[in-house]
Order: C-alpha cells, then structure tokens, then sequence
C-alpha cells in the first residue's frame, strides 16, 4: 500500500465515531514487501519482545478502540493457505494485541456470498473505501464512496462472512 493509500485509511480510522470494518479477499499482497522477505528467510515476530514489532500503524488502532470504535477486520483465503497468508496469518497477533478483531473464511465457505470485486475498509458504515490491486498483489491505491446502494453491498456481505468467519484465534493452517 502506498503512503498516501495508508494515510488516508489512517483519517478515516481517526475521524471513525463507532465502526471499521475491513474485508480482505486476496491471497496475496505486495510481494516486495520487506518484512515478508525476512519472514521468509526464517525471522519471526515475537509476542514477548514488544518493541520488536510495533508499528505506528497500531499506534492508530489503538487511538481508535481507545475511543470506543469497533474495528473488525475478516480475511477470505483459499485453502491449503497461501505463501502470504501462512506470513500474514503469523503477523497477526500484533494486530490483535492493539483491538482488531480477526477473523478468517476459507474461501470454499464463501462461495453463497454475494461479495464485492475489490477489498475494502468500511467506516461508521456510510463511507467505503476500496483498494485496488493489481494482479500480482502490489497497492495501485484506493477510491472513496458513500453510494448508498455500495454502502450497502459491503455491509451486507462483511456481516455474513464474518458471521461464518473463525476468530483468529480458533483458526488454524
């Protein structure tokens, strides 16, 4: 994701007043990423070493819980899990750790949901903003809308897949 992208997403989060909800659908994302090459070579995060692996990123997660906003985000995967996923499974507790909710959908349990063509952060649920991808997973940035009938759409499909989703920490890979 690029700076801008990430900047923008870390507004909305701060001008939330009750709700971020966060769908993820791909398998794959920014495949340069840095941390992912180190978690290939074998580093890992670890849970007791706290400054280790906390980001700004969390910094404003934990801003926004602190002010009673639910942040809920559902990630649909392909089973056997991907290379990223294992990576993105095995960083998650940070997230965790400053109030995300996580859950996970194998994706052969999503296959009744209508679902959007593109991720997307959801806030207050009026104002949905999709990221765009290209294929091989790298940020090509996002779009912003409060179409009603889009609104709409995401609310609907985040609730039903994260009512069959797994909390993050009952899934397994």
């Amino acid at each position: 994701m690029s700076q801008s992208a990430a900047a923008k997403i870390d507004e909305l989060l701060r001008s939330a007043t009750h709700s971020a909800l966060h769908l993820e659908m791909r398998d794959g994302y920014m495949q340069d990423d840095p941390a992912l090459h180190a978690w290939r070579a074998g580093h890992r995060l670890d849970p007791a070493d706290r400054a280790s692996w906390w980001r700004p990123w969390l910094d404003v997660i934990v801003e926004t819980v602190g002010r009673g906003v639910e942040i809920r985000r559902a990630r649909i995967v392909s089973e056997p899990v991907s290379e990223y996923i294992r990576y993105e499974y095995d960083v998650t507790f940070p997230n965790v750790e400053a109030g995300e909710q996580v859950r996970w959908l194998p994706r052969r349990s999503a296959s009744d949901l209508a679902l959007p063509g593109n991720d997307f952060w959801l806030f207050d649920g009026r104002v949905v903003r999709w990221g765009h991808f290209s294929g091989d997973g790298d940020a090509l940035g996002g779009e912003l809308t409060e179409d009603p009938a889009v609104v709409r759409l995401c609310v609907d499909a985040f609730e039903k897949v994260w009512e069959r989703a797994i909390p993050h920490d009952k899934y397994t890979i």
